[in-house]
């Protein structure tokens, strides 16, 4: 599932085509995803002007005029894909009909957006814009890792006498919004920190420490558009980069990159999730 660099990235691909743009026409192909579609939603898009496109977490939120917010999540293989682009950014031209175009947004400047998704786990929803903090999805949610809300003293506040995984504590959505398992696995490697340490165990100056480490690996993952593993792409079409950065994350069996170390790099299962991680080099 994308998570918070991916999402990110798709965002900023929209924004040129997107952002203060008029849908000119919303097509909406099937009744549901995950759930089913909002009430009328193809009528409730078609002329809206996008006035803001922001993220929250692991979702896409454009904002518009009309006083509505339109909520995106891509699920386990969404894409949003852009043709079409009137500022020449991409010079892929209106491709044929898919299976699997689900949604699509024919905007008046004459890009086209086409929300695929093979597996349908994505999801839309369409909600008013005041109070949209309070959407059943987005109320519980921590702080943004790259928000000024979350810094050193929250993060050392929200672990303390946590006796669950230090892992399984940064997967929690509730404590910090956004952040998956492919970008727990490499910041932990990157602090030094073992997936299996109990969260209350983490001392205040390591969980300081660990802040500047999940801003750096999410930052360095967006530059690079991304991971792509399986179904993700850019808004352009392109594949993300960052797996090839990977220290931990997948490389089961391979040696260890830290200068000196020697040792391979270990996979346990934790919660249903593979942890990878360095036996010497995190504790």
């Amino acid at each position: 599932m994308p998570e918070l660099p991916e999402v990110e990235t798709v965002r900023r691909g929209l924004v040129p085509v997107m952002e203060g743009a008029v849908i000119a026409r919303a097509d909406v192909n099937r009744p549901d995803l995950r759930w089913p579609f909002p009430l009328d939603m193809a009528a409730r898009l078609t002329g809206q002007k996008v006035v803001g496109l922001r993220r929250r977490s692991k979702y896409i939120l454009a904002d518009l005029q009309s006083g509505e917010t339109l909520l995106i999540h891509l699920g386990m293989s969404g894409r949003m894909l852009i043709s079409g682009d009137p500022l020449g950014q991409f010079v892929h031209d209106h491709p044929a009909a898919e299976k699997h175009d689900h949604v699509v947004f024919h905007m008046a400047n004459g890009a086209r957006i086409t929300f695929n998704d093979p597996r349908r786990f994505g999801a839309m929803d369409l909600f008013a814009t005041v109070g949209a903090d309070d959407h059943a999805l987005l109320a519980k949610l921590g702080p943004e890792p790259l928000g000024n809300t979350f810094d050193e003293s929250y993060l050392a506040d929200a672990l303390a006498g946590r006796n669950t995984p230090i892992k399984s504590a940064l997967l929690d959505q509730r404590i910090i919004a956004g952040l998956g398992n492919i970008y727990v696995c490499e910041a932990l490697f990157r602090a030094g920190i073992s997936p299996l340490r109990k969260a209350g165990q983490i001392s205040a100056r390591r969980a300081a420490a660990l802040v500047p480490v999940i801003r750096d690996v999410l930052n360095d993952a967006i530059e690079a558009g991304g991971s792509s593993l399986r179904d993700f792409k850019q808004a352009s079409g392109e594949l993300g980069y960052f797996q090839h950065s990977f220290d931990v994350y997948g490389r089961e069996g391979q040696p260890c990159r830290r200068d000196g170390c020697g040792r391979t790099i270990r996979r346990v299962v934790q919660s249903g999730r593979s942890s990878f991680y360095c036996g010497k080099c995190q504790r």
